[in-house]
C-alpha cells in the first residue's frame, strides 16, 4: 500500500486533518505506519482516543520509528495504549546489522 485508500468524505473535520497528517509524515516509513493504521482505525475513535494518536503524532519521526522497530526502548511517556496499539500493527522489520550490509 502506497497511499489513502479510503475515502474521507465521510469524516468529520479533525479526523480528516488527522488523517492526513498520519499519511503525510515526512518519512515515508511513518507515512505507511501512521498512515495505514490511521485509515483502519479512524472512523471509530473516540475524542480521548483522537487526543492520544495526536500524542504520538507530536513525536519526531525517527524516535517513533526507533520505538516501532525496537531498536530503542520506548520511554515512559509513550507507554499508552494507543501507542501500544501502533506498535502491534506494525510492519515486520528486518534490523539492519553491519553483518547484512556486509553481505552485500
Amino acid at each position: 500500500m502506497t497511499g489513502l485508500t479510503r475515502s474521507s468524505a465521510d469524516l468529520d473535520e479533525r479526523r480528516r486533518r488527522i488523517l492526513y497528517r498520519c499519511w503525510h509524515r515526512g518519512i515515508r516509513e511513518m507515512d505507511l505506519m501512521l498512515g495505514q493504521f490511521a485509515e483502519r482505525e479512524i472512523a471509530n475513535f473516540s475524542d480521548e482516543e483522537l487526543d492520544a494518536l495526536e500524542h504520538v503524532m507530536r513525536e519526531e519521526d525517527q524516535d517513533l520509528i526507533s520505538w516501532i522497530n525496537g531498536s530503542k526502548p520506548i520511554p515512559e511517556h509513550m507507554q499508552t495504549p494507543m501507542f501500544m496499539r501502533i506498535c502491534e500493527t506494525r510492519p515486520e522489520f528486518d534490523p539492519v546489522t553491519t553483518e547484512s550490509l556486509s553481505a552485500q
